[in-house]
């Protein structure tokens, strides 16, 4: 059995707090890679359409003999896609893709507000959700102008926002709109993408103080902040390691220093002004 803790999303269901993400993972070497995770204990994987390796994450699922419901696969609609009925059928092409029957969370990957497609985007996803072929939808990379619009013209809620999150980049802001709607925060790029982060010297005193690595240290700050998180690798020492983070604890004087390194510094896009398509 998996030793990950899960969150109750706002409609009930219950998803694993840590995860397995697939970004840059390619479709050859998913498989792999997920099937790594799945036998380390992850039950929560992360992909997208954009990323193109939903076909070698679904064949891990397939090989992995874990039942369906005891697993958590999230994917999400390119920004191509959007609006009511491509969305449709972008949906229908990913579970295919996947080999699956539904996923369990469904995002708008980002909001492309030049498009200004989101709510039809968000109207078919909640057709979906009624259908029983996602047991809960969202977004990702939604800022609270964007949410707040969403919800003022739709009636779901989403559940989870998948934003780019991690020390130097801590989202008080999302953060605090999602506890007040309760959605659950998700970050993506959760070590910083291998840009310094694990090399700051407070990050590498905390690890030493607990003798863990950076990177362990790092997820444990993401858990006890609340947030769902989804490290990726595909080296299988650091799958298993990325997991390894619940039988510890930061005290206040760590959190502290990890709230010290917030710059506010982005290093994906800006949800405001992205619009690649």
């Amino acid at each position: 059995m998996s030793k990950v803790p899960s969150l109750i999303l706002n409609n009930g269901v219950s998803m694993p707090q840590l995860g397995f993400g697939v970004w840059q993972v390619p479709d050859d070497e998913a498989a792999s890679a997920v099937g790594t995770a799945l036998e380390a204990g992850y039950r929560s994987v992360d992909t997208a359409a954009v990323y193109e390796n939903e076909r070698g994450t679904g064949q891990a699922i397939a090989s992995s003999g874990i039942p369906r419901e005891e697993l958590f696969v999230t994917t999400k609609l390119w920004n191509s896609e959007q609006g009511h009925d491509s969305t449709l059928r972008a949906f229908d092409a990913s579970l295919e893709r996947l080999g699956l029957d539904y996923v369990d969370l469904y995002l708008v990957h980002w909001p492309v507000p030049a498009l200004d497609a989101y709510v039809d985007t968000y109207k078919a996803f909640e057709k979906i959700l009624a259908d029983g072929r996602a047991r809960a939808i969202g977004v990702s990379n939604f800022l609270p102008e964007h949410l707040e619009r969403l919800i003022d013209a739709t009636s779901v809620v989403p559940a989870v926002n998948q934003i780019e999150l991690h020390p130097q980049l801590a989202q008080a802001d999302s953060r605090a709109f999602h506890a007040r709607h309760e959605i659950a925060t998700e970050a993506w790029s959760p070590l910083g993408q291998g840009k310094g982060l694990l090399e700051v010297p407070a990050v590498a005193a905390i690890a030493r103080k607990h003798g863990r690595s950076p990177a362990q240290v790092v997820l444990r700050w993401h858990l006890q902040l609340g947030n769902v998180v989804i490290p990726k690798s595909v080296t299988p020492s650091r799958i298993r390691e990325n997991i390894d983070v619940f039988d510890f604890e930061l005290d206040a004087e760590d959190m502290a220093a990890f709230a010290a390194l917030d710059e506010g510094k982005r290093l994906g896009p800006d949800p405001a002004e992205f619009d690649v398509r």
